[in-house]
Order: structure tokens, then sequence, then C-alpha cells
């Protein structure tokens, strides 16, 4: 039997003994709510855990042989009942567990409009982080081509003959400005493959 069936139970125990006016026997709570599917001795045990949990809410009268043979309600049952019960004390119990599952889960799930909010938010970042790293590729590619205009510009211009210690001078020049800016472009492409990637 669940813990809540259990939580209703007493309540009805409790409900039946505050509608009545006199003692009476456990066997009718048991006739009245239990009876086939259950025993007499369930009965007697959900009683004790009603008086467990506070022995004022019950009178109780011992005899024929047993500690448990006849009960009444007191002045604190119906107060009791008002307030919710056994029953609604269950339910305090299982929503602070609740409360306290939850607390412990770092897991929480996103709301679909989270979800919308936090793809846009992304979105936007990724936008801004692609552009400038666009823009950043342009000069750099507009630095090589100012850089070979400027060099080859000078070697055409001043001198009418090259020699080639020049040429070669020249060329070693061009091929290290172009290993460093395939570098740096490497390096960019690197850092969008891994924004793209997140």
């Amino acid at each position: 039997m669940s813990n809540f069936f259990k939580a209703e139970l007493k309540d009805k125990f409790l409900q039946y003994a505050a509608d009545r006016e006199d003692y009476f026997q456990v066997q009718l709570l048991y006739d009245e709510f239990l009876r086939p599917h259950y025993s007499l001795e369930y009965v007697i045990r959900l009683i004790r855990e009603i008086m467990d949990y506070d022995h004022d809410l019950l009178d109780i009268m011992s005899g024929n042989g047993s500690k448990i043979f006849m009960l009444s309600a007191t002045a604190l049952t119906a107060d009791f009942l008002e307030e919710g019960g056994f029953t609604q004390l269950f339910i305090q119990e299982e929503e602070k567990w609740d409360v306290f599952i939850d607390q412990l889960s770092n897991n929480r799930k996103l709301s679909a409009t989270e979800k919308q909010d936090l793809a846009l938010k992304q979105k936007k970042k990724f936008r801004k982080e692609k552009a400038y790293l666009f823009s950043l590729l342009a000069a750099v590619a507009i630095s090589f081509v100012f850089t070979v205009y400027s060099m080859l510009g000078t070697l055409v211009g001043k001198k009418k003959y090259l020699t080639e210690a020049d040429v070669n001078k020249k060329i070693e020049q061009v091929n290290s400005q172009n290993k460093q800016l395939l570098l740096e472009i490497k390096e960019l492409k690197n850092v969008i493959k891994t924004r793209d990637t997140i």
C-alpha cells in the first residue's frame, strides 16, 4: 500500500471517529474501510501510527485482551482534519523532497522560450565574431597586396636593372612575409572552426 493511500486511510479513520460521538470498536473501522483485502492487524497498525504521531488525536481504551479495543475522537481530531490531516502532511513532505531534488539537480531543463532566447544570443554572438574575423582576414589580404606592390615598385622603379642578388633578396623577403601571412590565416581559420563547433 502506498504512503499516500495510508495517509488517506488515517484521515478516514479520524473522520469516522469525529463523526461519531461515542466510543466504537476497532472492528468497525476494519469492516467499514478495509474488509476483506486487509487484516484487522493492519487497522491496528495504522491506529498505532496515528498515536505515534500525536497521542491526543484519539482516545484509546483497551479491552477484550487487546491494547487497542475501542477508540473515540478527541477535541484535537477535528482541528487536525481541518488543517488537512495526514494527507496534507504527506503532500507537504513530498513537496519538500521535490524542491530538495530540484536543488540538487544542476541539469535543469530549459523551457522552449529559454532555448530560443539562448539560440538567438548565440547566433548574434557568432555573427559578430565572424564579421570581426572576416574583417581581419580582409585587412591581412590588403596588407599583403600593398606589400607586394611596394616591393615590386621599389624593384622596378628605382633601378632600371636588377642584379640576381637583389632579386633573390626580395624573393626571400616576400616568401618570409608570405609565410607569416599564411600562418596568421591558418590561425584565423582555426579560430573560426572552433567557434563554429561551439
